[in-house]
């Protein structure tokens, strides 16, 4: 397993104390919700991915959004379960939704420093891996959850966190959210549009807890130096000031414009993120 250095990283590297909670904006006007469910729409259509659910937002929630996809994880859920709480299968969000906010309760709470090579947690927390391999190193990975990082990770968060990470996530994340329809089980997470905007908005807002703000904007900013390709912990830079995860099934947040999105398309087909993505947080034509 080839990893990132370390070298643009300071030992000291995220969580430091936390900056001034901004302000929360103004919540946006009604008519921003019409235009941006136009445009969303347009640009699905145009990509051949009318099926596909989606959701957008800011701080004090979600602004507009869809449907929830057509394959539900319980396909024999009742009709009077209303859309934003469908259960559908969400395995590939599991990372950001899950093992990285466990991460970084572990890094608030001092039992894991970033820097740190796993070896000085134990010899199963380091099982496989490269001598040196540090928790920054695996976390900036190409691609974590296809090349053994992810599964490096999990094994290491529950390690130190002495509880199987669905769980971990439930207690420490989940739950203080209101993320009451969220489960990780057997590597299957399980969640719904609603929980989904529970989380995301908490990202972009000011609060402090569940997930610190020093972790989510130490994990949304280039830790890679001058390496390439660029990477946050674990998420990824992208356009529009976005960062992003997932490939199909796809999360953003954009923290200057304090806004999120996500998009579930309906076949797992991910060739519509482009025209999603720039739909959500391009700057509009000037008329």
């Amino acid at each position: 397993m080839t990893l990132q250095s370390d070298a643009a990283e300071r030992p000291g590297d995220p969580p430091g104390r936390p900056a001034p909670a901004p302000a929360e904006p103004d919540a946006p006007p009604p008519h921003e919700a019409d235009v941006l469910a136009a445009r969303v729409r347009q640009a699905l259509h145009r990509a051949g991915a009318v099926r596909a659910a989606w959701a957008a937002g800011g701080p004090h929630g979600a602004l507009a959004g869809s449907a929830p996809p057509r394959r539900p994880a319980d396909a024999a859920a009742p009709p009077a379960v209303p859309p934003e709480e469908a259960p559908y299968d969400a395995g590939g969000l599991a990372g950001v939704l899950a093992l990285w906010p466990v991460l970084g309760s572990l890094v608030a709470g001092e039992a894991l420093g970033l820097h740190t090579p796993l070896r000085a947690y134990g010899d199963r927390a380091a099982a496989g891996l490269p001598p040196g391999t540090t928790a920054h190193q695996l976390l900036t990975r190409r691609n974590p959850a296809h090349d053994g990082a992810a599964a490096a990770l999990t094994r290491l968060a529950e390690h130190l966190g002495g509880a199987p990470l669905g769980e971990l996530a439930a207690t420490l994340v989940w739950q203080p959210l209101g993320m009451t329809r969220t489960s990780l089980a057997d590597g299957s997470l399980t969640t719904t549009p609603a929980d989904l905007a529970r989380f995301l908005t908490h990202l972009v807002s000011s609060s402090d807890t569940p997930v610190a703000r020093s972790w989510t904007d130490g994990s949304l900013r280039i830790r890679t130096g001058e390496l390439t390709p660029a990477r946050g912990l674990l998420w990824h830079p992208a356009p529009h000031g976005t960062w992003s995860y997932g490939d199909a099934s796809a999360v953003w947040v954009c923290p200057r414009r304090r806004r999120w999105a996500v998009l579930l398309p309906a076949d797992g087909d991910g060739r519509p993120r482009a025209a999603f993505r720039a739909a959500v947080f391009a700057p509009p034509p000037a008329p």
